[in-house]
């Protein structure tokens, strides 16, 4: 399991897994009844891409942050994902989707840096 930092050492996440391979990011949160927390996802791509990065929501039950990252791990849109909806997209190309509790949108603003630390 991996940290997640803001650029002022403030810890975001505590528990966040990376998901690089096929079978985890498309699993992602689907059949879970919740999000701790301080838990989260990182769904990781070879490279920056609009329809890479795209989310759905079907078989997640609750709302969740959506946050796109670039190659430096500046957040480039944020969003909330609701439940059983079928499509979120970053209109900026980025390289991961960081997947974490509703709350995290207020605690993370676009143009950030986020650190990430095992």
């Amino acid at each position: 399991m991996m940290k997640v930092m803001n650029a002022q050492g403030q810890r975001l996440l505590g528990q966040v897994k990376w998901c690089a391979t096929f079978g985890t990011k498309l699993r992602g949160l689907m059949f879970r009844r919740a999000l701790d927390p301080d838990e989260g996802l990182v769904l990781a791509e070879t490279r920056s891409s609009i329809a890479a990065t795209s989310i759905h929501m079907f078989f997640v039950p609750f709302d969740i942050a959506a946050l796109w990252l670039d190659e430096n791990f500046q957040v480039v849109h944020k969003a909330l994902a609701k439940s059983w909806r079928p499509y979120y997209a970053s209109p900026k190309p980025a390289r991961y989707v960081l997947e974490g509790p509703p709350a995290l949108l207020e605690r993370v603003t676009i143009g950030e840096t986020l650190c990430f630390e095992e």
